[in-house]
């Protein structure tokens, strides 16, 4: 009688157990944001919508150049919309 089979079989579930349990103690990476000026379509800021505004959801218009959206670090400056490029400062 051969006993390789079971201890291969026995390796296989060791080691299925061992990444069933490393894995479950991932957490996923948290995403660096930056605030992205110019780019929220009207109503669908984040915040900062300028004077007569309070807060998130309240600017007035499409691109709005004093509202931002949370965008992922290093992605705001190549957004592009139909008046220009996202700004990491507000626009005029």
């Amino acid at each position: 009688m051969s006993r390789t089979p079971a201890f291969a079989l026995a390796a296989v579930f060791a080691l299925s157990a061992g990444a069933a349990m490393a894995q479950s103690d991932m957490k996923p990476a948290k995403v660096e944001m930056e605030k992205c000026y110019g780019v929220a379509k009207a109503g669908h800021n984040d915040c900062k919508a300028g004077a007569g505004t309070s807060c998130a959801g309240t600017s007035k218009a499409d691109y709005q150049g004093n509202s931002w959206k949370n965008v992922p670090k290093g992605t705001c400056t190549g957004i592009k919309t139909p008046t220009g490029m996202g700004s990491l400062t507000p626009k005029a």
